[in-house]
């Protein structure tokens, strides 16, 4: 990894082969707009809120996608952006769900040409830093894809370009079609990814070491299950006591996706871990993917208040010893 030190007290690194300077935390704004039971998870002024505390904080990597919020979360952050510097920011967005037509889970041309304007009208900005593939399309040749996203490069509407959740080897397929057909190549990954989550993406991340890709993952503390605020009910291996309006209350899948008993074993190591550094939870979970030696790793967060993401951002002033590191890799498999 690539780092130096910058303004503001914040560590920057190199986003994988991209060149960008980034925070070694990345905002996530998909709860922004994003309707959980009728409640709305953060309005228009606690996203202000949030990106304002980010940035004071240092913070210049900003997550969105065309479809979080039905357009609310892009709309908010070009808001905001439009007093701002757009230099100083480092701006993805996402396609695959359309807001501009009927078709959804569409990576054609047309959808893709289409998506791309309604993504810059909405942030206010001629241009985004990063454009991920939200899923794959199985329907439309990757060559199709990739050659329309290698267009949006040439006309400086992107700059660079970078993939979500995905099989490794369909990845690896994009990336030799990349370097066959003398496309644009992904340059940065966004796969679920977190402490408890490691087996289950081993061989895209390998693809990701491999590659020199940048690995951005998001649930990074496995939807709030790693900040310790859960408890178990009985055995724990399905249910938890939950924190009210917390997300184990809004979202049903919640156990299924976050809750094991690998997961209990993680928090265990994460939580001895933040006691020996006078730390929280999150802090710990979010430094061990940012020390990540294999590849860049800027996790992403979605803090719902302020107060959660300055908790956040306490991560960047910790560092594990390699014993606590290993602690925390090794519980998963209940690894001494």
């Amino acid at each position: 990894m690539h780092s130096e030190r910058v303004a503001r007290g914040m560590d920057y690194r190199t986003l994988g082969s991209t060149g960008l300077k980034v925070s070694p935390l990345c905002l996530g704004t998909w709860r922004f707009g994003m309707e959980s039971d009728g409640v709305t998870e953060t309005n228009r002024s606690d996203a202000h809120d949030l990106l304002d505390a980010f940035d004071e904080a240092g913070g210049n990597f900003i997550d969105t996608a065309n479809g979080y919020g039905d357009g609310k979360s892009e709309e908010w952050i070009g808001d905001w952006l439009s007093d701002k510097n757009r230099e100083d920011y480092v701006v993805a967005s996402k396609v695959y769900w359309s807001q501009q037509s009927r078709f959804q889970e569409n990576l054609s041309r047309k959808n893709i040409r289409a998506e791309i304007e309604g993504t810059l009208e909405r942030l206010g900005t001629d241009y985004l830093d990063l454009y991920y593939i939200h899923r794959w399309d199985d329907e439309t040749p990757i060559e199709t894809t990739l050659r329309t996203l290698t267009n949006l490069v040439e006309e400086g509407k992107v700059n660079a370009l970078g993939a979500s959740s995905m099989a490794a080897w369909k990845l690896t397929k994009a990336l030799w079609t990349s370097d066959t057909e003398g496309l644009e190549r992904f340059d940065v990954t966004q796969p679920m990814f977190h402490a408890a989550h490691h087996e289950e993406v081993a061989d895209y991340l390998d693809v990701c070491a491999d590659q020199d890709l940048a690995v951005c993952p998001y649930s990074p503390l496995a939807g709030g299950f790693l900040t310790g605020k859960y408890e178990r009910i009985g055995d724990g291996s399905s249910e938890v006591k939950s924190p009210d309006g917390s997300r184990g209350q809004l979202t049903e899948e919640f156990s299924e996706w976050y809750v094991s008993e690998a997961g209990w074993r993680v928090l265990d190591a994460i939580r001895e871990t933040a006691d020996e550094l006078d730390a929280t939870p999150a802090q710990v979970a979010l430094r061990w993917l940012i020390q990540q030696s294999e590849f860049t790793c800027v996790p992403i967060v979605g803090a719902r208040t302020v107060d959660q993401l300055s908790d956040n951002l306490g991560a960047v002033e910790i560092e594990l010893s390699a014993e606590q590191f290993d602690r925390i890799s090794n519980a998963r498999d209940g690894d001494d």
